[in-house]
């Protein structure tokens, strides 16, 4: 128990944090946070702007300074609040999956403001801050999106490995979901789950099929929003 209650003691500081060093932290965790939607504005690739989002972790940052100020010296409290929080849920989904990193980025930089480690918030602050824009800029881990290719098929052209060689040239995966007759059976409808290459435009794709099933029907979705 000695050493969980240390974790929550060991700030830094001798005493108790006055109300003058309290605002200090949530000065600095507002400054910091505002580095952070800077950064998260200037890096946002998705299709969702939100401006409460950005609001948002700059509110979270600050309150959460003054939360660690209050849970600093008492353990228990810790726990309690902490059993609160986890009854908390976000009622909006979180559309991009890079958003949920900046809340937790907020949050640490929060944290640290309010344990008075306030070097090493500001460093913690630059340097992610320096590896979300540089992955940015690289665009590191760059591929394509699983999507859903839907094929309408003639019934007299219709065989297993009709769109097979397209495929093995086209994509890097794909895996046949689902077959389906149209048209009062004559037509045959073909669902594809596929990530194609990166070098493979969404139109040469489409073309390549449509030379392969008499120009019927092609279409071409994504499972997930797209960056």
């Amino acid at each position: 128990m000695d050493q969980i209650t240390s974790l929550f003691t060991s700030n830094g500081l001798q005493g108790a944090p006055t109300i003058w060093m309290s605002l200090v932290a949530m000065a600095l965790a507002f400054v910091l946070s505002l580095v952070i939607t800077k950064v998260y504005q200037i890096t946002f690739t998705g299709e969702r702007y939100s401006q409460a989002f950005v609001h948002t972790i700059i509110m979270m940052s600050v309150v959460v300074s003054v939360v660690m100020n209050v849970v600093s010296d008492n353990a228990g409290v810790a726990f309690g609040l902490f059993a609160v929080f986890s009854l908390i849920r976000f009622r909006s989904a979180v559309t991009n999956a890079k958003d949920i990193s900046y809340i937790f980025f907020g949050l640490c930089v929060g944290m640290t403001a309010g344990l008075f480690q306030f070097p090493l918030a500001i460093v913690l602050t630059l340097f992610a801050s320096l590896i979300f824009y540089l992955l940015y800029k690289v665009d590191y881990g760059k591929g394509k999106d699983t999507q859903l290719l839907k094929v309408t098929v003639p019934e007299n052209l219709n065989h297993e490995s009709l769109l097979d060689d397209i495929l093995d040239e086209k994509t890097d995966f794909y895996q046949l979901r689902q077959v389906e007759t149209t048209n009062l059976g004559t037509m045959i409808l073909y669902t594809f789950a596929i990530r194609s290459k990166v070098d493979t435009k969404d139109q040469v794709l489409l073309d390549a099929i449509r030379e392969r099933n008499a120009n019927l029907k092609v279409s071409l979705s994504y499972l997930e929003m797209r960056d």
